[in-house]
């Protein structure tokens, strides 16, 4: 399985940005789809971002047009470029890895806007 390891959370003030990043291991990294989900307090999980191995993007209607993911296989990343942030974005934000049966999550990173 692949290892996640998520980066750039923060504390950030409504309508500002933040860039998140998730550092995968493995050699095969271009082969997984990737996603990233949040988790807010009280609230359902919930898919924000995908990228396919062949670089197709999805989003939630809920950030479509402010949040971008991107990925560079030759470092292993997947980010999340988070842009006009709401207090509703707060969450754990985790990144997701999907080859086959293969599922991997990393161990999330908080972000939370607030003024």
């Amino acid at each position: 399985q692949v290892q996640l390891v998520e980066s750039g959370g923060g504390l950030v003030q409504p309508g500002g940005a933040l860039r998140l990043s998730c550092a995968a291991s493995g050699n095969i990294f271009s082969m997984y789809a990737m996603y990233w989900y949040r988790h807010a307090t009280g609230k359902q999980r919930e898919l924000v971002a995908a990228i396919t191995s062949g670089g197709s993007t999805n989003y939630a209607v809920s950030v479509k047009g402010r949040f971008t993911i991107s990925r560079d296989n030759a470092k292993n990343t997947v980010s999340l470029q988070m842009n006009s942030l709401k207090p509703e974005d707060t969450a754990v934000y985790y990144c997701d890895a999907v080859l086959g049966r293969v599922d991997s999550w990393g161990q999330g990173t908080q972000v939370t806007v607030s003024s």
